[in-house]
C-alpha cells in the first residue's frame, strides 16, 4: 500500500467521522417558535418560562425527545421538588431517541441531584458508548460526578 492510499484512507475515515458527528447533532433552532420561545427564557435564566414553552412543545409534539429533554432541563433548573416529572421525561426523551446525548448527561445529572451516583455512572457508560469520538456531554457529566464524588469525600 503506498502513501498515497494510506492519506486517502485516513481522509476518508475523517469524513465518515465528521458526517457521524453531524447525524448527531441538534436539529436548527431556526423556525420553531418553541425553542426560540425556550432560548429566550434560558437567556433569561426564566426557568418557569422555558418549562411552560416546552410543556407547550410536548403537548403539540409528543414525539419529539429534543422537546421532552428540554423540558426536564428547565423544570431541573428551576429547582423542582417534582423529580419523578424530570425522570419521566428525560426517560421519554430516551424512549424516543436512545442515542440523545443530551438527554443522557442531564440524566445523570438529575440522578446526582437524587444522590444516585451509580445511576449517573451509568448514564456516562452509555454516552462513552454513544460518543465515537470526546463528546461534550461525556466530559461534562464526568466532570459533574467527579465534583459530587469530591464534595461527598469531603463531607
Amino acid at each position: 500500500m503506498t502513501v498515497k492510499h494510506v492519506l486517502a484512507m485516513v481522509a476518508l475515515l475523517a469524513t465518515a467521522q465528521v458526517a457521524l458527528a453531524a447525524d448527531s447533532s441538534p436539529a436548527p433552532r431556526a423556525n420553531d417558535p418553541y425553542l426560540e420561545r425556550f432560548d429566550a427564557a434560558k437567556g433569561r435564566q426564566d426557568w418557569a418560562g422555558a418549562a411552560a414553552a416546552m410543556k407547550e412543545a410536548v403537548a403539540a409534539k409528543p414525539g419529539n425527545a429534543d422537546y421532552h429533554n428540554l423540558y426536564a432541563y428547565s423544570l431541573r433548573k428551576g429547582g423542582t421538588k417534582d423529580m419523578d416529572l424530570v425522570f419521566k421525561e428525560y426517560n421519554e426523551a430516551l424512549r424516543l431517541d436512545p442515542k440523545h446525548r443530551g438527554a443522557h448527561e442531564y440524566l445523570g445529572e438529575a440522578y446526582l441531584m437524587v444522590g444516585n451516583v451509580a445511576k449517573a455512572k451509568d448514564e456516562l457508560a452509555a454516552l462513552d458508548k454513544i460518543c465515537f469520538l470526546p463528546c461534550s456531554e461525556y466530559s461534562e457529566l464526568k466532570t459533574a460526578i467527579s465534583q459530587y464524588e469530591t464534595r461527598a469525600a469531603a463531607k
